[in-house]
């Protein structure tokens, strides 16, 4: 599960352009959600694909075939192509005029087969293949008046390519970014038009008038307790190791959570592992408060009327919370207990409640302090985006999480290891003193019980 170490290389990157829809769109204004908005979305989500040569595309030059299909995408999907700005209240609009999202093209020194099995984030030397410009300012990324989406297109010597874009998370959650570069695809392969025509429908998520949170929102208050040593740990003091949870690891916690619970989901059983073995390893005091954030995304959900095609942001974070010494003491099942009841918390009318919030409150970021944040991208669509290469090598976050503080952040994928047998793979990054704690705990919960 190890990252390859890629041999000496360089990226030649061109300069980069700005591609504008290929044809005429609506020049109008358009309000983002109250959950699109909030100060939690204010950054933009690296994503990396990885594509082999083939043998029927000799002489096509990938980077020309996804720009031409990038244009023709941008014109039902326009206010991409827009500029955020900012309202009273910290409200957010999209003014839509045509302005481009920025594209560059670049060559690698490398094949497809240098980066070996590569199965899950972080994709390796990832900032190489991604267009990091100007939107990071002293450490803090910012999205008013910038392009909303950074693609670059790298070719490899061996005939493959490496795809990297970078989504303004305001714009698009990880299902509604996939939607989007499925119509890129289908119209590198030559369709006509979009599958599924893209739908606004930002209506549904702003708040209510006048504005009533009914739900405690614990995520946006801090957690009691001391200082967090996950927050002031240096990068270089912190210890990244994969952890993969296949049939064996799942079969361990299967036999570990109570009986009257009913079947667990692959996610509640990792979740509730890492939680309780990060607490422990951690070393938090008895009596401070614990939390395992996660996002609950509403596409699916019968009571949330989500319009097809909807690619804005549709989810919450809902949170399992108690005390260290509590949920060391509770073990595994309690942990489950705590997951299962915060993701079936979830409602239309939760949704509802957080728009409220973000409202009332200054559109707040949510607590980071002794909380263990997690997203579950397996099942994002990552592998179906084929720009007519084939399914790609890696598809998936370019990052093992996101945001500036290592650790707090996780993202969850499907991997296979060395044996063929697929999981959930997840990059633990803790203080270095901490991971072996952390590793045998994680052990002693996925052992099969004989």
């Amino acid at each position: 599960m190890a990252s390859p170490i890629l041999p000496a290389f360089t990226v030649r990157r061109g300069e980069p352009v700005l591609v504008s829809p290929a044809a005429p769109t609506p020049t109008e204004t358009k309000a983002l959600s109250d959950l699109d908005d909030a100060e939690g979305m204010r950054f933009y989500s690296s994503g990396i694909h990885l594509y082999r040569a083939d043998p029927s595309k000799q002489g096509v030059d990938p980077a020309a075939v996804i720009r031409e299909a990038l244009a023709r995408a941008l014109v039902p999907y326009y206010p991409l192509a827009g500029r955020i700005r900012e309202e009273a209240g910290r409200k957010l609009v999209v003014d839509c005029e045509a302005q481009g999202v920025m594209f560059v093209e670049a060559d690698a020194d490398l094949t497809a087969e240098d980066f070996g099995d590569v199965q899950s984030p972080p994709f390796p030397c990832f900032e190489q293949f991604i267009l990091l410009e100007a939107t990071t300012v002293a450490g803090v990324e910012h999205v008013i008046d910038r392009p909303l989406l950074y693609i670059q297109v790298t070719r490899l010597k061996c005939g493959g390519f490496i795809f990297g874009q970078r989504f303004c998370h305001c714009m698009v959650d990880a299902p509604g970014g996939m939607e989007f570069e499925k119509v890129i695809c289908e119209l590198a392969r030559g369709e006509p038009g979009p599958s599924v025509p893209p739908a606004w429908g930002r209506e549904m998520f702003m708040a209510r008038q006048p504005p009533q949170p009914s739900y405690p929102h614990t995520e946006y208050s801090e957690p009691a307790g001391g200082a967090d040593r996950m927050l002031s740990t240096p990068a270089g003091d912190m210890a990244r190791v994969p952890f993969f949870f296949g049939p064996r690891e799942i079969a361990g916690l299967r036999q570990r959570a109570p009986p009257h619970m009913g079947r667990s989901s692959r996610f509640e059983l990792v979740a509730a592992c890492i939680w309780l073995g990060r607490t422990a390893a951690l070393g938090y005091g008895a009596d401070e408060e614990v939390r395992l954030s996660f996002i609950v995304n509403a596409r699916g959900r019968a009571d949330v009327p989500l319009p097809e095609g909807f690619y804005g942001n549709a989810f919450a974070f809902s949170v399992a919370a108690t005390t260290a010494g509590e949920l060391c003491a509770g073990g595994l099942g309690y942990a489950l207990e705590l997951v299962k009841k915060a993701k079936s918390a979830v409602t239309y009318d939760y949704l509802l409640s957080v728009a409220d919030l973000m409202v009332l409150r200054g559109r707040p970021l949510f607590a980071l302090s002794r909380t263990y944040i997690v997203s579950d991208v397996s099942h994002a669509g990552f592998k179906s985006v084929d720009f007519g290469w084939g399914e790609p090598v890696y598809g998936g976050p370019a990052k093992g999480g996101e945001g500036p503080l290592p650790g707090v952040t996780n993202y969850f994928s499907r991997s296979k290891n060395g044996k063929g047998e697929e999981g959930t793979v997840v990059p633990i990054c803790l203080p270095k003193d901490a991971m072996d704690k952390f590793q045998l705990e994680v052990q002693g919960l996925t052992a099969e019980i004989v």
